[in-house]
């Protein structure tokens, strides 16, 4: 599902890499964590894989996809088969939840009919059944990161990358927001989790992986964490 063959990204002949020979596979349907401090390299890994940036070096292929054939032109269809969600929702303050969703959809060219079909499920597997009309700043922080993430899987993609998706929530919003990970990763969406928050990574017992300065450290089939 994911693979990368000794990936480094370098931004600057004299600067260390961001990523040093960096060689990781996932399996399909599986849920993992990325762990490592700020500057660690899990930004850079993320924007390798939605093919925001480039390797300087390595070979990258995701859902059979080998992103060194990967033509310009084909990268919406990459980013279709991949559902990102962010640390502060980016959702469309003007638009309901309804339409925040629906966006998405929107801009893949689906019909209006399509769409009226298809949000509601959505909206019901994050348990916002109810919220539909209501505009991103009456709704909780959880609730908005519940959208971002309906936002983020309506379109079916294969793979969900979760960046901080607890940052600015409190606990309880957290777990919530970590056990629909859990429900959509049993729906057999592979899920890519990055997290400071300890608690949830040694209370998950998922695989771990570690970076640290650009390299992996560790990957732990049922990892734990220390800062």
């Amino acid at each position: 599902m994911i693979l990368l063959d000794r990936v480094t990204k370098s931004y600057g002949k004299d600067l260390k890499p961001a990523l040093n020979r960096v060689s990781l596979h996932i399996e399909p349907n599986e849920f993992v964590i990325l762990v490592g401090t700020s500057g660690a390299g899990k930004s850079t890994l993320l924007k390798l894989l939605t093919r925001e940036e480039k390797p300087t070096t390595g070979k990258i292929v995701v859902g059979g996809i080998d992103y060194d054939t990967l033509k310009d032109k084909h990268i919406p269809l990459l980013r279709r088969k991949i559902g990102v969600v962010f640390q502060d929702f980016k959702l469309l303050p003007q638009r309901t939840v309804f339409e925040n969703i629906a966006f998405a959809l929107e801009i893949a060219g689906m019909t209006n009919r399509e769409i009226r079909n298809t949000v509601p499920k959505v909206i019901d597997l994050v348990g916002l059944t109810g919220k539909e009309k209501s505009f991103p700043h009456e709704l909780s922080g959880g609730e908005r990161q519940r959208v971002a993430i309906a936002r983020a899987v309506v379109r079916q993609p294969k793979i969900l990358i979760a960046d901080e998706p607890t940052g600015n929530l409190d606990p309880r919003h957290s777990w919530d927001i970590v056990r629909l990970l859990e429900k959509i990763n049993k729906y057999g969406t592979t899920v890519l989790l990055t997290t400071h928050n300890v608690e949830i990574v040694n209370k998950l017992k998922r695989r771990v992986i570690a970076i640290d300065h650009g390299k992996i450290v560790s990957d732990q089939a049922q990892g734990s964490y220390r800062q």
